[in-house]
């Protein structure tokens, strides 16, 4: 597991070139999968639609390009007391990485 030193930051680009969220993780793809629940989750994972995800690497020119999507399931039987009955899982699959001329 990686410690808090280990962790990158990842600004999430809109189409204008906006970095208005930063999501962390030792792995792009972890970044990427933190952004991919913050979707409008669909009831199952067959019904969800893609979205393009494009996370800058803070410090770097580069942008993880992925297509994430999200959805809603059932909660565990042994979930603690303070989890909902639903919640959302996500997932990534990578496109590519782009390099910016500049930030």
């Amino acid at each position: 597991m990686a410690r808090d030193n280990d962790k990158r930051n990842f600004a999430l680009r809109e189409e204008n070139g906006e970095e208005d969220s930063v999501f962390s993780g030792g792995t792009p793809r972890q970044a990427a999968l933190k952004a991919a629940r913050r979707l409008d989750p669909a009831p199952s994972e067959e019904e969800a639609e893609t979205e393009e995800l494009r996370l800058r690497e803070k410090g770097t020119h580069k942008v993880h390009i992925y297509e994430g999507w999200a959805w809603e399931e059932e909660a565990p039987d042994d979930k603690p007391d303070w989890m909902p009955g639903e919640i959302t899982k996500g997932n990534v699959e990578k496109q590519g990485v782009e390099h910016l001329d500049e930030i």
